[in-house]
């Protein structure tokens, strides 16, 4: 069994797992929970590609988990590593990250079988547009029937092609931008969605941090404030996750990224190590700062928050033991596995799961989705009138104290929320919410003690209702 496929089938393995042992604090019948566990929806599909004169089979697969609600909603990868497991494992965290933060999503994912640096831009709107293609065939693709966003490997270019794709088939469909997320702006696309992981890991951190009764429990001080962080990935995720969490007064201490790694106790500028990368192609040689070759070595630095943000199956049994931080923050899906997990629970590290921090993504997916559907962008029928009623209550004040604000105390208070402020502001709520919900339920049944369980018997829980509410189970 090759690599990928043996990594593809332990990352699926835990999530089972994980499911398994969250099952067992809920009291839906067995039928019920192996409606919620199993993927409804596998369609695994080859297609041609001409690459100088000779032709390539392209693998590509869309998974839909559940269709307790529609449409169901996941990106699709764009890895050679993609195999039939991993996309299972992705789709099914995919439904349980959506109901944990009140999507109404069923969860689903895709994956194209393709290493994209070794084909031409033209050569993957190729593939990217025929991948579509098959899916609309198959009615597996539409606002109201399954919506792709952006994963590992493709961006907002990719799904500008979708949408296109499907707008040419689908030419009578008054919602057809809103078959894919993640679009360019100009595209139907939305303000916040390219940092929406990020800083919504950054949200769901700092609101764990902020509770001094849990940071008590492993030894941290509440606050995130000088709080030393090691971040791994510097793609979309780490960044944003790094640059809000220095922004709002952790210290990066150390970045690692597939060729190596960079530590400086006295922290990094993640800006200026971002321009380094892009100068040099690589990461290692950051003045001031100590190279390691190898990046998993990395993790094992002095630090108080590890956030993993590459891929999965990062930390092992055999790392585990050596890690020094008192939080995991999976900004990945599935960067700890099970075994490695055992471990740092009864080290009292706090593991905050991937299926609630990294729901940043899907949830300004949602808020695009939204707009696409209602067909005008957030603010655009509020934010002149706020100004104005803003301006006025201002007016007044000043009018009854006799003091005048300056042009700048002015403008603060008297800004109208346009659409980044009202995207940034529903992420917020949304991800501290969510984390206060799944914290609940470990405080209130003592048998659940981390978590991921708590995280999964909420979404368990919500699962169940909308199947009940269905008429498909007593």
């Amino acid at each position: 069994m090759s690599n990928d496929i043996e990594n593809g089938r332990k990352f699926y393995d835990g999530v089972l797992s994980s499911f398994d042992k969250a099952a067992a604090f809920t009291d839906f019948e067995p039928g019920l929970l192996n409606q919620i566990k199993i993927c409804n929806s596998i369609y695994k599909f080859y297609f041609p590609l001409e690459v100088d004169g000779k032709l390539e089979v392209i693998e590509g697969i869309r998974v839909q988990h559940s269709h307790h609600s529609t449409p169901t909603k996941g990106g699709i990868r764009y890895s050679e590593f993609v195999n039939e497991d991993e996309v299972k494992a992705l789709a099914t965290l995919m439904t349980f990250k959506c109901a944990v933060v009140d999507l109404p999503f069923g969860g689903a994912k895709g994956g194209i079988k393709v290493n994209p640096k070794k084909y031409t831009d033209r050569q993957l709107e190729r593939i990217t547009r025929r991948y579509t293609t098959e899916l609309i065939k198959k009615s597996m693709i539409g606002a109201a029937i399954d919506v792709p966003a952006p994963d590992y490997g493709s961006g907002s270019r990719e799904m500008a092609w979708i949408a296109d794709t499907y707008a040419t088939f689908k030419y009578d469909d008054l919602n057809a931008m809103g078959c894919v997320t993640g679009k360019p702006l100009g595209q139907g696309g939305i303000h916040g969605r390219t940092e929406a992981t990020g800083q919504g890991l950054y949200f769901g951190l700092r609101e764990a941090l902020n509770n001094s009764e849990d940071m008590k429990e492993i030894g941290l001080s509440p606050g995130i404030e000088g709080k030393r962080i090691i971040v791994q990935g510097l793609g979309n995720v780490g960044y944003y996750a790094a640059k809000f969490c220095s922004e709002g007064g952790g210290i990066i201490v150390g970045i690692a990224e597939y060729e190596g790694g960079i530590y400086n106790a006295n922290g990094l500028d993640v800006e200026e190590v971002f321009k380094h990368r892009k100068a040099t192609k690589s990461i290692l040689n950051y003045p001031g700062a100590k190279n390691y070759t190898n990046s998993l070595e990395l993790l094992e630095a002095d630090c108080d928050i590890l956030i993993p943000a590459a891929l999965e199956n990062q930390i092992t049994k055999d790392n585990a033991p050596r890690l020094k931080a008192k939080i995991i923050a999976e900004g990945a899906n599935g960067p700890v596995t099970q075994n490695a997990e055992q471990i740092l629970l009864q080290n009292k590290v706090m593991i905050i799961p991937d299926l609630f921090l990294n729901a940043g993504g899907v949830t300004v997916s949602y808020f695009e989705w939204l707009k696409n559907l209602s067909h005008v962008h957030f603010g655009r029928m509020e934010k002149r009138f706020q100004e104005m009623s803003n301006n006025e209550l201002v007016g007044a004040v000043e009018k009854i104290t006799g003091k005048n604000l300056d042009a700048k105390q002015r403008k603060v208070l008297t800004h109208g929320a346009d659409e980044i402020d009202i995207v940034r502001s529903g992420l917020e709520e949304t991800m501290i919410h969510a984390y206060n919900d799944i914290r609940e339920i470990r405080r209130q049944d003592t048998r659940i003690t981390d978590l991921r369980t708590a995280a999964f018997v909420c979404g368990i829980r919500k699962l169940g209702v909308a199947y009940q509410n269905l008429g498909i189970f007593p």
